[in-house]
């Protein structure tokens, strides 16, 4: 409320200044005095843009250390050290650049004014000049880019040996995570199998297929590198885990995939923040149609020991959904029936 207040103010003073501008250049008018009108004209045009420049730097740096906290959420992974310090690396480099370029086109507009007794200076090329602000930023773009795609590189290269595996679906307009059983391997899928209830489109001709579990939440372990195998169902969507600094784009026919290490559990978060409620989230950052903004799924982190008892206690979609016995191939029905536990005698 105090910032709208501010915000008022500022627009209510501007406007002040514009009727007092106009009410000076209705007296210039009356007096007959055209030169008048224009000198006054350019010196207050010129003071106003150079005023709201400066007025303009000043709000931005306040509200940004101001509101510091409320868009800079901890990180929760190891790679996230890596990318924010690309991110605010680029964000100072860039943004001294701006506000050094702008600040001079705000300048020369308030010194370099139209005046009678100026003339201006005809100055057609400098080829020194044009060297050096080509070269100069071809080359600090080309360190920035270089940095930029080693980290990536980085964080989207083989995961290590033994990653936890979860397979992440995006459709319209929710979340659904696929984890392999025991065995450690998720089974195949076919797009041609989907249907109100296999909304994956298992396989249930592959046998890995019998013991994959299908969970209403993400949970992962603490401490230990974790594979999201990443796809879309119809359109175009994109996972977002912020805490994790993880986006990657699920694309529908393209399987994409991102790998992460998460250093802190959620309660580990709540007490950090503060906040007994708070939970990690997934969400789409891909305008998805008009249910995007219910995309959201809860992901938490465990200990090692509490995610094992987690992951044990699960049961497979297959016993789950027995009828889908029939779907098994009959060589692997009895394969099937061991594995969920389900009595085919019948």
């Amino acid at each position: 409320m105090f910032e709208v207040a501010i915000g008022l103010g500022v627009i209510l003073v501007l406007v002040i200044l514009l009727f007092l501008f106009r009410v000076q250049s209705l007296l210039n008018v009356a007096k007959g005095s055209d030169k008048k009108i224009e000198s006054t004209s350019n010196r207050v045009n010129g003071a106003l843009m150079l005023l709201f420049f400066i007025v303009s730097v000043v709000w931005f740096f306040w509200y940004s250390f101001a509101e510091f906290d409320r868009y800079n959420l901890p990180i929760a992974s190891e790679h996230g050290i890596l990318t924010d310090k690309m991110f605010w690396i680029t964000t100072i480099i860039t943004g001294i650049v701006f506000i050094l370029a702008n600040g001079a086109l705000f300048y020369f507009s308030f010194r370099y004014q139209y005046k009678e007794s100026n003339k201006a200076l005809f100055y057609p090329d400098n080829h020194k000049l044009e060297i050096v602000w080509t070269v100069i930023p071809a080359i600090v773009l080309t360190l920035l880019v270089g940095y930029g795609l080693k980290v990536w590189t980085q964080v989207t290269s083989d995961p290590p040996s033994g990653a936890e595996v979860v397979e992440v679906m995006g459709y319209q307009f929710a979340w659904r995570v696929r984890y392999p059983g025991k065995d450690g391997l998720l089974g195949n899928y076919d797009y041609k199998l989907i249907d109100p209830v296999n909304e994956f489109g298992m396989d249930f001709t592959d046998k890995a297929s019998f013991d994959d579990f299908v969970p209403g939440e993400i949970h992962v372990p603490k401490g230990q590198p974790v594979l999201l195998k990443i796809r879309a169902r119809d359109v175009l969507h994109s996972v977002f885990l912020p805490h994790f600094r993880v986006k990657m784009d699920a694309v529908p026919g393209m399987p994409t995939r991102f790998w992460f290490v998460p250093n802190k559990s959620t309660e580990d978060m709540r007490q950090e923040t503060g906040n007994p409620d708070f939970n990690y989230e997934l969400a789409c950052t891909e305008i998805c149609g008009r249910g995007h903004f219910s995309m959201r799924l809860i992901l938490v982190v465990d200990e090692p020991e509490d995610y094992k008892i987690w992951y044990d206690s699960q049961e497979s979609w297959l016993s789950q959904n027995p009828s889908y016995l029939s779907k098994v191939p009959e060589k692997l029905r009895e394969v099937a029936s061991i594995t969920t536990n389900i009595d085919t005698k019948d």
